[in-house]
């Protein structure tokens, strides 16, 4: 899969990495994807968090070279 955006949030804790995701995912259109890189054990459990909250599909998450790489998928627009 070929994200449509990437987010590189290593070195930042909790909840600065979902804020980067939420602030990125706002400006992407429904159903496109973004993959972002974190080194906060924390992103683990508050980026499915966010997705479920809010509405966008949470692809899942993997580890490249120690790094959490996790996708997810823009929902759909919210009303105003």
């Amino acid at each position: 899969m070929i994200p449509d955006r990437e987010v590189d949030a290593r070195g930042l804790i909790c909840p600065l990495p979902v804020l980067r995701a939420r602030k990125v995912l706002l400006g992407m259109t429904s159903g496109h994807v973004l993959r972002l890189l974190a080194d906060d054990p924390m992103a683990a459990i508050d980026l499915p968090h966010f997705c479920a909250e809010t509405g966008h599909d949470y692809l899942g998450q993997t580890l490249e070279d120690g790094v959490q790489v996790h996708l997810i998928r823009r929902g759909p627009a919210q009303k105003a």
